[in-house]
């Protein structure tokens, strides 16, 4: 299946944001749930542990990944619904995440941002957003989750020649 890349580029204050959205036919407070109860976010990112709350850490795996690593992730925002914002170190960088929503009537968008200091590596880093996304969107709606190779490479050469807004 051909998927359409969605990822813009912003500049920012400290560098660019990556930005991604998705529409859900849903309430807000339920795609929130999505995103945020353990049992939930297990369907398509991977399940989390621990006391979350802003300042504190959470242990996350990433069940979609190779051999589904468990990292340390921080909570640096919470405000149910709207907003969630969160961060991690890994071998692969520092990821620094916001999930915002905003909902009309029973539609719910969700806004993804990943602020990043400059566009090194956003050839893999797109891609990788796009499917987990579309991840969501597949266990929202009780379909199969989408092959990654629909997203990387064939996603690759739109991110690399971003720039931003």
């Amino acid at each position: 299946m051909t998927r359409i890349p969605t990822g813009r580029l912003f500049d920012a204050e400290n560098g660019v944001d990556l930005v991604l959205t998705r529409t859900f036919p849903a309430p807000i407070d339920d795609v929130w749930a999505s995103l945020t109860e353990p049992e939930r976010t297990a369907r398509w990112f991977g399940p989390w542990e621990g006391d979350a709350a802003p300042g504190r850490t959470i242990r996350v795996q990433m069940a979609m990944e190779e051999d589904a690593p468990w990292s340390d992730l921080r909570i640096d925002a919470c405000e149910p619904p709207r907003r969630l914002a969160v961060s991690m170190r890994d071998e692969y960088g520092h990821w620094v995440l916001e999930l915002l929503l905003t909902s009309d009537g029973e539609r719910t968008e969700l806004r993804f941002v990943h602020h990043l200091d400059d566009t090194e590596g956003i050839g893999g880093v797109g891609p990788g957003w796009e499917w987990y996304l579309d991840c969501l969107v597949a266990s929202r709606e009780g379909t199969a989750m989408p092959p990654f190779d629909d997203y990387h490479p064939p996603m690759q050469a739109y991110y690399e020649q971003l720039r931003p807004e």
